[in-house]
């Protein structure tokens, strides 16, 4: 299994490699675009040295600002999701001995148990859990029972709609086609 979403191998080779990688990706996905949230762990790992939670929840928070600030910046809006990255780390190392692959792995949940641990976490609401758990089945190994029921729609076979459905540039390019008509209804309808 290889992950394939930023374009950029070893920032992909990172998410493949590193739950937790993969999880902050997640997080980091709001508000740019998918390449650019899953190609922060890298960027976090290049600047501070280790994608671990333990590590980041431990940092100084200026100082891991700062590496959130560094050209090319981390995210658009630096500030607030270093302080987000910080957390979750933080609840990961709290909750799950800083093991984000804990989430879908230990005492073999299932996908509505995975769901539900996702939604816990700071920054992962509904839909963002949703994604992701698609992501861990569809790409990354997960074959807890009826994780594409509790995935839905983000589950469904052949659908092209998030992250989890990217595996090469043109599926890239049919999931941004949905996205665009997903926001474009959306706009219409208000």
């Amino acid at each position: 299994m290889a992950l394939h979403i930023t374009g950029d191998t070893a920032a992909d080779s990172l998410l493949t490699d590193n739950p937790l990688a993969l999880l902050l990706g997640m997080l980091l996905d709001q508000q740019v675009p998918m390449e650019t949230a899953f190609a922060g762990p890298l960027k976090i790992e290049q600047r501070t040295g280790a994608v671990d939670a333990a590590a980041i929840a431990g940092l100084d928070p200026e100082a891991f600002l700062e590496a959130f600030r560094q050209t090319p910046a981390v995210h658009r809006f630096p500030g607030s999701m270093a302080t987000r990255v910080q957390t979750l780390c933080q609840e990961l190392v709290d909750s799950w001995g800083g093991d984000a692959a804990a989430l879908w792995t230990r005492d073999a949940p299932d996908g509505a148990e995975v769901l539900r641990r996702l939604q816990k976490l700071p920054g992962f609401g509904e839909q963002k859990a949703k994604i992701f758990l698609a992501l861990l089945g569809k790409q990354y190994g997960f074959a807890g029972a009826g994780w594409r029921e509790a995935s839905a729609p983000y589950g469904e076979e052949g659908a092209l709609r998030s992250v989890a459905d990217i595996v090469s540039p043109e599926s890239l390019a049919k999931v941004r086609e949905h996205k665009k008509a997903m926001k474009a209804a959306a706009k219409a309808a208000k």
